[in-house]
């Protein structure tokens, strides 16, 4: 994909084979998947294996995650962006999600939703995507304000694997 997004901070670019080393330290690190399931990565191979599956969504769904880039320094800081959702989620399939996911260091800052902001520029004016959804774990209060900030809203909690989401959803305003 020849897409690269903008904001005041960031740059938001295409997952590359070459970004495998900073998304392992992110990914490997307990804290960022402590909402997660637990299970933070052990070995690079599995970032190999995600960027792949990235990059096939890329070329199958023309959008995929893609990573966030410091405008400043140049640093990968995590990722964000859509995904059509050809899995069953909540008792839904075939929708676009919202997500993100930032290196610990990078929490607080305000990076998460200056992302999410500028995809969903993008993903309502250009790709007129009719509903943007996403979940949360109830109890990860940040990425719940985030989803909030940007201005899904909580359509309803459902249980996976005895965990609690919460499910989030937003009309397209320009439709």
């Amino acid at each position: 994909m020849d897409l690269i997004l903008e904001t005041d901070r960031l740059l938001l670019r295409e997952m590359k084979l070459s970004d495998a080393e900073a998304l392992f330290e992110m990914d490997r690190n307990p804290n960022v998947h402590q909402y997660l399931w637990n299970k933070p990565v052990k070995d690079i191979s599995e970032v190999y294996t995600t960027i792949e599956s990235v990059q096939l969504q890329y070329k199958n769904n023309n959008i995929g995650r893609f990573v966030m880039v410091l405008k400043e320094t140049k640093e990968l800081i995590g990722w964000a962006g859509l995904k059509f959702n050809t899995e069953m989620v909540n008792n839904k399939i075939h929708f676009y999600d919202i997500g993100y996911r930032l290196d610990e260091k990078f929490w607080g800052k305000g990076y998460a939703s200056e992302a999410s902001f500028a995809w969903l520029d993008y993903g309502f004016k250009t790709m007129k995507i009719p509903v943007m959804e996403a979940a949360a774990h109830t109890d990860n209060i940040a990425s719940n304000r985030i989803l909030q900030k940007i201005g899904l809203q909580i359509t309803e909690t459902y249980l996976e694997d005895g965990v609690s989401w919460n499910w989030y959803e937003l009309k397209n305003p320009f439709l």
